[in-house]
């Protein structure tokens, strides 16, 4: 017993807390998303999205990231995605105005990148909680307050303030507990959706809507893609790179050989969370204000989740984000100036070509790792048309929830193997390690 790793993840005072505090956020996310915005009457909602009406898969689509909390029309419908689209804004802002760039990179500056981030996700927020109250005018009953500004002034002010407080107990796991606060939120808000998915599926398999034998085939499917997401995970491309030996004072130091692991796919499940956030800030003004304005309509009606455009940017919009966020994060030219300032070089390439070699090499990793996230990404489409499985239960079977559940956890146990290895205790596996994918 005492070997056992449950256990001793308790033992350790500091991981207990971490777990504890981490298990504490989780429960008052998920108490979040229950809690209906004022105004909205939960009888009125029940009974719309029951009957299938039109908009159901958009509603999916918006429940996947956040648990439910969207068909609930709670504080937390939003969920991160608002913070997560105005940080794709940021980031892309930083590269093309080289003057943002200077002012992050002064003292202070990142905390200020921060609080512009923060005002611009309030804006993002203003909007998408004000096409939600058009959406909520479609449902028969659902708004009990009669005067409709004073219902649209506390529907934006609560909606908007619960992203903001989502992003804030994010912030807290990452400071104070185990993973990215983030991921985390989005984790718990596709695990939430897992046990009525599975229910659904027993009842639609019990009713003959579904064939058994696609039930089993689809199934295994799941089972083989979450070994090759971890079997890809593990993939490395190793460049060595030589230090030559150097005298500072009485000391020598270099005369060593290290390497720089690649991953091959460096910038993990990052891209595929980028890229559904991206595309869901159109979809749901599109899908809210759609039958008010005629060209939304048809925006909405391109947009669908389960329809080959959707798809189409969802696969353009995962590279794309594969390699910008390589580009941040392994920036070719840093690496190669570090690995110059430090003595070193890599055998067989020229120093003024190191740069050059490296950027050949990541090109050569990011195009597959990409191509593969985004090959996983439109399965849940795949499901849906081939095996006639609906889209609430093809997109937690495969695609976006499989890479994100399989990221998170792999990040989660590397952070919890790394705690418990500090205070002298075995890892959660007995043979090898687990790597973190970066999340």
């Amino acid at each position: 017993m005492a070997s056992n790793a449950i256990v001793n993840m308790f033992k350790v005072k500091e991981l207990r807390e971490r777990i504890l505090f981490t298990l504490a956020i989780l429960a008052v996310y998920r108490f979040g998303s229950v809690l209906t915005v004022p105004g909205i009457n939960p009888q009125a909602l029940i009974a719309f999205f029951s009957e299938q009406v039109r908009g159901s898969a958009f509603v999916d689509y918006m429940d996947f990231f956040v648990g439910g909390a969207f068909s609930n029309f709670s504080v937390f419908m939003l969920g991160v995605m608002p913070y997560i689209s105005t940080q794709i804004v940021m980031q892309l802002a930083l590269i093309i105005f080289p003057t943002l760039k200077k002012i992050a990179q002064e003292d202070g500056g990142q905390k200020k990148v921060q609080a512009w981030t923060r005002i611009g996700t309030v804006l993002v927020c203003f909007i998408q909680s004000a096409a939600v109250t058009v959406y909520a005018n479609q449902i028969p009953d659902a708004i009990v307050i009669t005067n409709n500004f004073l219902f649209r002034f506390v529907a934006i002010v609560s909606v908007t303030t619960g992203t903001m407080i989502t992003v804030w107990l994010g912030e807290q796991i990452t400071a104070r507990g185990i993973g990215n606060g983030i991921s985390m939120l989005i984790f718990a808000g596709i695990v939430a959706r897992l046990p009525s998915a599975v229910l659904d599926l027993i009842r639609m398999i019990r009713r003959g809507d579904i064939n058994p034998v696609f039930f089993f085939v689809v199934l295994i499917m799941f089972v083989v893609i979450i070994g090759l997401v971890i079997y890809e995970q593990q993939g490395q491309r190793k460049i060595p790179v030589h230090y030559a030996k150097r005298v500072v004072g009485r000391k020598m130091y270099g005369g060593q050989s290290v390497y720089i692991p690649f991953k091959i796919n460096p910038s993990g499940v990052i891209p595929v969370i980028f890229a559904s956030s991206f595309l869901t800030f159109p979809l749901q003004i599109a899908t809210s204000l759609g039958p008010n304005v005629r060209w939304l309509n048809k925006l909405a009606v391109f947009l669908t989740p389960s329809g080959w455009a959707y798809n189409i940017f969802l696969v353009l919009l995962i590279v794309f984000f594969a390699y910008f966020y390589t580009q941040v994060t392994l920036n070719p030219v840093e690496l190669a100036k570090n690995i110059r300032e430090n003595g070193g070089s890599i055998p067989g390439i020229r120093t003024d070509k190191t740069e050059e070699y490296l950027q050949k090499v990541l090109n050569r990793l990011v195009l597959p790792g990409s191509l593969y996230l985004a090959g996983i990404a439109v399965l849940p489409t795949v499901i849906q048309t081939v095996f006639g499985f609906p889209q609430s239960i093809a997109m937690l079977m495969g695609g976006t929830s499989l890479l994100i559940l399989v990221g998170v956890d792999l990040d989660t146990m590397s952070q919890v193997e790394a705690q418990l290895k500090m205070h002298h205790h075995e890892g959660l596996v007995k043979r090898g390690r687990i790597r973190s994918r970066n999340l």
